[in-house]
């Protein structure tokens, strides 16, 4: 991804960085021109700011207060030009840029255009676009085309590096959304997002071929026994969905599927890692990790494999019948609260947190739970029958 780093390497004539320096990471999207205001009606997060000093519309004053507003907003730079180059940015700009890590650039009246800057912006990303998605055919045609040939591996295994001797495996970020009621702002969110991540992967160790595809993001790496890349992308997708921006509104899983050496089966890699991702919010997850694998369904993958699932289901409908009957006659819970009680470590005050109730109507529901099942709640090879029955149901029926 372009950040503005690359903006500063471009060398442009007549413009030049004044401040900011330690925000020269921050991803360039697109530049725009800020002419009016509400600037939240137009400018998206990673948008390279362009304002002109033209003492009509903006002033050094008017550049200060807008700075502060394009910052919140999410820009990635801002360059600034003065009409005639009538006097130098104030060192009061300058020193907010600094506070702020936000890059500033000096654009001479008479050296670099704003044309100029956002063409030459422009063709930086749209030339990055260009090379990441060729890596995302190739990816794309390692997973699913028809004849993975040894010609197509070597020149994959050339250009990226790697040995297909050892195992690789297949890993798809998921990305969950909350909408707000601006969807082409949400839209420019997930694009950022998107760059983000994207970033991210380029600098992790070893470098896994990349590749969005459709509403998912595709990871091909090697799959080595300490699990440092499976590491790598916990820490990685913990990090990002963190960030301000994004908290509480995007967040990621990462399915893996299972590693395999020859490179006609990452196909096969893929469909497992697919398979898994409607079921992932229904696998218990009590430590609410960002990476799962085939190996945390547990013994659940077993039981799906067959054709004749009428005994197993005949054995939890019996198990669950007389819950899910109370449940629908009085409008209650008491399989979610099994359920939270689990994911919760059994702490009473954290589970009645986490089902927005008080820590009484929790008790409630646990001796009523215990009554009508006729079991104690504290036998825990009980209560793991009944989880395990409650998972399967959901699972069979995604």
């Amino acid at each position: 991804m372009v950040t503005c780093m690359d903006v500063n390497n471009l060398k442009l004539d007549g413009m030049e960085l004044v401040a900011g320096e330690s925000g020269l990471k921050r991803m360039v999207s697109w530049t725009y021109l800020v002419q009016t205001r509400p600037y939240e009606d137009h400018m998206n997060r990673g948008n390279f700011a362009l304002i002109v000093v033209d003492y009509i519309r903006f002033d050094f004053k008017e550049v200060r207060k807008s700075m502060d507003e394009l910052n919140d907003l999410g820009i990635s730079g801002l360059a600034v030009s003065v009409v005639d180059d009538k006097e130098p940015i104030p060192k009061s700009i300058i020193k907010r840029a600094n506070e702020l890590c936000l890059p500033l650039f000096n654009v001479r009246w008479k050296g670099a255009s704003f044309v100029d800057i956002s063409q030459s912006i422009g063709n930086l990303i749209l030339e990055t676009n260009i090379m990441n998605k060729r890596t995302g055919d190739y990816l794309y045609n390692l997973l699913f085309g028809y004849n993975v040939n040894d010609r197509y591996v070597e020149k994959i295994s050339g250009q990226f590096g790697f040995d297909f001797n050892k195992p690789y495996r297949v890993g798809i970020i998921a990305v969950d959304r909350t909408y707000g009621i601006n969807l082409e702002q949400d839209e420019h969110l997930y694009e950022y997002y998107a760059n983000c991540l994207n970033s991210e992967v380029m600098k992790m160790e070893g470098r896994p071929m990349f590749m969005k595809f459709l509403n998912k993001f595709v990871l091909l790496f090697e799959a080595k026994e300490n699990k440092e890349i499976e590491h790598e992308i916990e820490r990685m997708l913990r990090k990002l969905d963190d960030k301000p921006e994004f908290k509480g509104i995007i967040s990621s899983t990462c399915i893996l599927g299972t590693p395999y050496t020859d490179p006609s089966k990452f196909g096969q890699s893929y469909q497992e890692a697919k398979s898994l991702i409607p079921k992932k919010d229904y696998l218990p997850n009590p430590r609410k990790k960002k990476v799962l694998s085939a190996s945390a369904m547990g013994i659940y993958k077993y039981m799906f494999r067959g054709n004749d699932q009428r005994e197993i289901l005949a054995y939890c409908n019996n198990k669950l019948n007389k819950l899910e009957e109370y449940d629908h006659a009085n409008g209650t819970f008491l399989q979610e609260t099994l359920l939270a009680y689990y994911m919760n470590g059994f702490n009473s005050a954290k589970t009645a947190e986490a089902l927005f109730i008080h820590r009484n109507s929790l008790i409630n529901r646990l001796k009523k739970i215990e009554e009508l099942l006729e079991i104690e709640i504290s036998d825990y090879v009980e209560y793991l029958d009944l989880l395990n029955c409650i998972l399967v149901k959901r699972l069979m029926f995604l």
